[in-house]
């Protein structure tokens, strides 16, 4: 089956909570919410008549429910609909929509991805579960000491320093004070970044993006509804993701290969050869301070070892205005929606005192998280 070759827009964006701790709403009372705002985005989208497909993100041992897909579809208004799970990160799901749009047999599809990470009581126990072999898991340590092991071997490879990367902990939760949906912004110094309690060495309390509670849903839609209705568009000019090895003795610490294979693709198919001066705003992640240098490397911005003496450089504005997941917390699954939900606001114009000018093109990439060398990426424009 080809592809057609009618473009797909974001037409409909709902964000429910990103605090540390949400215990007013239920799981899925904060989908229900965000559903609603995505549909009220989407020129009041009726979910029950316009709507062909529905994407639920999630993560069984994330969320502390038993199949928790279960409970996707009445928050979303997609009972007795199709609707089909990803355990993974939301860009993927969004790619999954995006393909079955492509075929020609959807017009709209609904990507929901959630966190309820302070129902879960043992994080370290769960991530741990993720540390196979078992011979791995049985070293009964602090699961951020894989973290630790790379940003080791990263730092003596690009001789970045301890003090750039307390500069990106600072910029992060500075920009984070200026967005909504920031459950972590403060206004911290370098000093006090490196003052913080160690957690596995060379790996910083305050460098660890912490856990938090919040949803998010978005629409996308084929071209021909996006003419039908009376929305904001936000094309989606491409997707791609990669895995590399998770296995530990065969990965590459030193740099994020991921990364950098996303980035070909997707620069390939936008025909992007400088992306730092044809891209207008990136949102990547950075789930530890140190992994934005690693990404932004990756994805070919900036040589090894470069990014960190361009950090107070103008040109470093557009990366991150929300604040990343070291700003706005990490919400597993749900991170990459952040990621997304961040361009199109930047690219509708709409973010605030957090606004970029001129923005026309924008990034979005969203690592899987330890201890997978797992990523996506999603490039959006106004055209």
């Amino acid at each position: 089956m080809q592809f057609l070759n009618e473009r797909v827009a974001i037409i409909g964006i709902g964000i429910e909570g990103f605090r540390s701790q949400i215990r007013e709403l239920s799981y899925k009372e904060m989908v229900y919410n965000a559903a609603v705002k995505a549909y009220n985005d989407a020129d009041d989208l009726d979910p029950r008549t316009e709507v062909d497909t529905f994407i639920s993100c999630e993560e069984d041992l994330n969320m502390g429910v038993s199949i928790t897909d279960e409970y996707a579809p009445d928050q979303l208004g997609a009972a007795q609909r199709t609707v089909h799970t990803i355990t993974d990160d939301g860009i993927t799901g969004i790619a999954a929509g995006y393909m079955q749009i492509k075929t020609g047999l959807f017009d709209v599809a609904v990507i929901e991805a959630q966190s309820r990470n302070s129902d879960i009581l043992t994080h370290n126990n769960i991530q741990n579960f993720a540390l196979d072999p078992l011979e791995t898991r049985n070293f009964n340590v602090n699961y951020h000491f894989t973290a630790g092991l790379e940003k080791r071997a990263y730092m003596n490879d690009t001789k970045i320093t301890e003090e750039m990367i307390a500069e990106v902990t600072v910029r992060n939760h500075k920009n984070a004070l200026k967005n909504p949906y920031a459950a972590f912004g403060s206004n911290i110094d370098k000093e006090h970044v490196l003052s913080t309690e160690m957690i596995c060495d060379p790996i910083r309390e305050i460098e660890i993006a912490k856990p938090v509670d919040g949803a998010i849903v978005i629409v996308i839609a084929a071209e021909k509804i996006v003419k039908e209705k009376n929305v904001n568009p936000i094309w989606i000019n491409g997707i791609t993701y990669a895995t590399n090895s998770p296995n530990f003795g065969t990965r590459n610490w030193n740099e994020a290969e991921y990364a950098k294979i996303c980035s070909r693709k997707l620069y390939e198919l936008n025909n992007i050869t400088n992306p730092l001066n044809e891209i207008d705003i990136y949102e990547i992640d950075n789930t530890y301070s140190y992994k934005e240098f690693q990404h932004l490397e990756g994805l070919g911005i900036y040589e090894k070892g470069e990014s960190g003496k361009k950090l107070l450089n103008d040109e470093y504005a557009n990366i991150n205005p929300s604040g990343g997941v070291l700003g706005m917390g990490n919400a597993h699954e749900a991170n990459g929606l952040q990621r997304v939900s961040e361009i199109v606001e930047q690219l509708r114009g709409e973010a605030g005192r957090r606004q970029i000018n001129g923005v026309e093109k924008g990034l979005a990439f969203s690592w899987r998280g330890l201890p997978t060398t797992s990523g996506a990426m999603m490039m959006m424009g106004v055209e």
